[in-house]
């Protein structure tokens, strides 16, 4: 059976002014597929994130979802990124959800309008079939009671399931998590893993940067660690936790005993 290839980033580069941030990514994500990215602060594991999701564009490099290019590199390998038209740009939209570490909800919107805005711009069904997924999704995260309710009436991790639900609500293939779990205390934290344990065993394919280590060892098909830039070391969980890189041994070794 071959895999279906949801994301495939070559040679990514990205800079800002002379701080060269990412220099040489390549990423292929299959279905199915649980990735998470480790390292330390700084490393540009976030702005992979954004350069991933189109919040912030390449300076070289290609990239494409489901074999559709998003973005080609001039000489085919890191060369400058050129992107599509900005309406073809759009619709790539269509293939990702993204979850920010700081919930990013609307504060004058009730807990489902929230989740239902965005699929309804989005035009992912009709709008009965986008408020009942959105119900479904709501109450599979535990937050029936809710629907109702505004952002500022929710502990954090309420917070963080509502706009986890948001993005699945857009039928992503892939779903995007920097560091979910990182404006939460540790209950909270323990509870939004957990409603991310459930999403894996769904097999919803995802990519997320996290400072979880514990987690990220039992959920992710792959962990890649990221530093200055480049992807320094890469593999299962069993091979990264026993990984022969001085550097990434330290770090695990330093994360593990807090």
């Amino acid at each position: 059976m071959s895999q279906e290839t949801l994301l495939e980033i070559k040679h990514m580069s990205k800079a800002f002014g002379d701080n060269q941030v990412l220099k040489d990514i390549s990423l292929t994500v299959n279905k199915g597929e649980v990735v998470a990215i480790i390292g330390p602060s700084g490393s540009g594991k976030s702005t992979l994130l954004r350069c991933a999701t189109l919040l912030e564009t390449m300076d070289g490099g290609s990239m494409k979802y489901s074999g559709h290019p998003v973005c080609a590199a001039a000489d085919g390998k890191g060369g400058a990124s050129q992107y599509i038209e900005k309406n073809e740009l759009k619709k790539m939209h269509k293939y990702f959800g993204l979850v920010f570490q700081n919930f990013n909800l609307f504060p004058h919107y009730s807990v489902l309008k929230n989740v239902v805005n965005p699929a309804l711009i989005n035009k992912v069904g009709t709008p009965q079939e986008i408020e009942a997924t959105a119900k479904k999704l709501l109450d599979q995260f535990g937050l029936s009671e809710k629907y109702d309710a505004y952002p500022c009436e929710l502990s954090g991790g309420q917070q963080q399931r509502v706009s986890i639900a948001r993005a699945l609500a857009l039928k992503p293939g892939i779903l995007f998590l920097d560091e979910p779990t990182s404006a939460l205390d540790p209950e909270l934290t323990a509870e939004v893993l957990k409603l991310l344990k459930e999403l894996a065993r769904e097999h919803i394919t995802m990519i997320i940067v996290t400072h979880e280590l514990g987690f990220a060892r039992e959920v992710a098909d792959r962990i890649l660690f990221v530093e200055g830039g480049n992807i320094v070391d890469q593999g299962t969980p069993e091979e990264l936790f026993n990984s022969k890189n001085q550097r990434v041994r330290d770090f695990i070794g330093k994360l593990s005993s807090h």
